[in-house]
């Protein structure tokens, strides 16, 4: 019987990236030796929550990025030395389904390391040893889970698939006793959070509506989450790091958030998330994965499949039109249909027709009703 392997797992990108690898990574893990992660800097911190890791490396690589680092041949030469050490056996080369992984492929080669997989449409000549081909409309975590197992890693017993990160810190000191409700108003990526104003709106409304509220950002955001919090919510803008978020997600009984980071954080950590889903990006590959979700935001909008970083539609409809009774009634389905003062909040007209349904780690079911407001469970 041949030794496990030493495996490195390579995902270049975002803290959501990063956690969306998450069950692909366990898998590596538990057929694995030894496991790296190789990650960008904005993913370090969540390279490091994963259970399975052994060790985090970090490269700026210049084809990733919203502001990639410039070519550098020192750089370069430094990561190749860095990996040439490590004499990995095989390499796993994650991507989303728009992105080529030959750059990373090429370098793992000129590294030294033995086998090559990843998911590409483009000719891999001979940078690949496994050149697969994700299933189409495939969720990011589900797809870089198929590549795993065609990898020849497969999840341990009793591991269900879903997104996980390591036991967050207790941060009642921050948030003070439950419950309460997280609204995370901001995003890398403009085109995927609601505007200032309506964020400030909606923390209002949930106030209204009983809940205490939790506003969260960055340290870059703090103006922001001051705006949104106003007089209704707590503010804890720059006041955590990604590991201290994660445990203010952890106990929270609902997350309200934009496709960024902390939406996949909050499933990760089995908080149910209010998607507010800009359809820059189809949802079907980038939703809330493995927990309870509703999915808010007109997903036939103009910008839909643009990958527009900020938005093209004058007023912002796709996101700045999602009414306050529809967050709140969102809210309520997901904490058992209560606001947070115990009392059962109604749902505005036009949500009474959705029912919840089961959801695996695999997919999410619509409702047929649903589906035609951009609203899913």
């Amino acid at each position: 019987m041949s030794a496990a392997p030493r495996t490195l797992v390579v995902r270049l990108d975002s803290a959501g990236d990063v956690l969306l690898a998450g069950p692909a990574v366990r898998a590596v893990a538990a057929g694995s030796a030894y496991t790296t992660l190789l990650c960008g800097p904005q993913g370090e911190q969540a390279g490091r929550m994963l259970p399975g890791v052994d060790e985090v490396l970090v490269h700026d690589a210049p084809w990733v990025g919203l502001e990639p680092a410039p070519v550098s041949r020192e750089e370069t030469r430094g990561l190749l030395e860095t990996l040439a050490e490590r004499r990995f056996d095989r390499a796993l080369v994650l991507v989303s389904y728009h992105q080529s992984p030959l750059p990373a492929a090429l370098l793992l080669k000129l590294a030294g390391v033995g086998w090559t997989a990843a998911d590409c449409e483009d000719y891999p000549g001979a940078l690949l040893d496994l050149r697969h081909r994700r299933r189409p409309r495939r969720h990011e975590a589900r797809a870089a889970l198929d590549l795993a197992e065609a990898a020849g890693f497969a999840l341990p017993p009793g591991d269900d698939g879903t997104l996980r990160v390591r036991t967050p810190p207790d941060t009642t000191r921050l948030t003070g006793p439950e419950p309460y409700v997280v609204l995370h108003p901001g995003a890398a990526v403009p085109a995927r959070a609601w505007s200032p104003g309506r964020a400030a709106r909606a923390a209002a409304a949930l106030a209204a509506a009983g809940h205490r509220v939790v506003v969260t950002g960055g340290r870059g955001e703090r103006e922001l989450t001051a705006r949104v919090a106003g007089r209704h919510a707590l503010d804890l803008g720059g006041a955590t790091d990604l590991r201290e978020l994660a445990g203010v997600l952890a106990r929270a009984r609902v997350a309200v958030t934009g496709n960024t980071g902390p939406a996949h954080l909050a499933a990760a950590v089995g908080t149910p998330v209010v998607s507010l889903f800009a359809p820059v990006v189809p949802a079907e590959r980038w939703r809330p994965y493995g927990v309870p979700s509703v999915l808010l935001g007109d997903q036939r909008a103009a910008c839909a499949g643009t990958r527009a970083r900020r938005c093209p539609t004058p007023g912002h409809p796709c996101l700045d039109g999602v009414g306050d009774a529809e967050v709140v009634a969102a809210v309520a389905a997901l904490s058992g249909g209560r606001g947070g003062n115990g009392r059962r909040a109604d749902r505005p007209v036009g949500m009474n027709n959705l029912t919840e349904t089961r959801k695996t780690a695999n997919e999410t079911t619509v409702t047929k009703g649903a589906e035609e407001r951009g609203v899913a469970w």
